[in-house]
């Protein structure tokens, strides 16, 4: 068994994980979401999601978590084995369509873009700032 038949098979064994995370993640959301799931972290004054509302956002986050195995998978066998210029040109068009693909869930689960922070409180902050004026 040589180094490249090894990375070939991790490489494989990454391809399967990811899948398998998407499809075991999309029938554990359904009775999670059945259930009632709420996130532990909902902006103040929204209300509780609905069935549909939770299971899409369970159901993205398995989503989001197959993608980076499956990017690992290809990053894995495309650099490891003697890369090409051709080999590294695909996979860098891969990585950058499941990156697109991943920020568009991500924006869809919370909300926000990723690089975004999550506002902290912003109707305490506006209460604060009100009552902190003496007049």
């Amino acid at each position: 068994m040589d180094f490249q038949h090894i990375i070939e098979s991790v490489g494989r064994f990454m391809d399967f994980a990811g899948v398998a995370v998407m499809v075991i993640g999309a029938v554990v959301s359904i009775p999670m979401a059945l259930r009632g799931f709420q996130p532990k972290r909902l902006p103040e004054g929204s209300e509780p999601l609905s069935v549909y509302r939770s299971y899409r956002q369970l159901l993205g986050r398995s989503i989001l978590l197959g993608l980076e195995l499956l990017v690992a998978a290809d990053i894995i066998r495309t650099v490891a084995v003697t890369p090409t210029f051709e080999s590294v040109g695909v996979l860098a068009i891969i990585v950058l369509i499941r990156t697109f693909l991943s920020f568009s869930l991500e924006l869809e689960i919370t909300g926000r873009w990723p690089w975004q922070k999550q506002p902290a409180g912003a109707a305490a902050t506006a209460g604060s700032s009100s009552s902190s004026t003496d007049g």
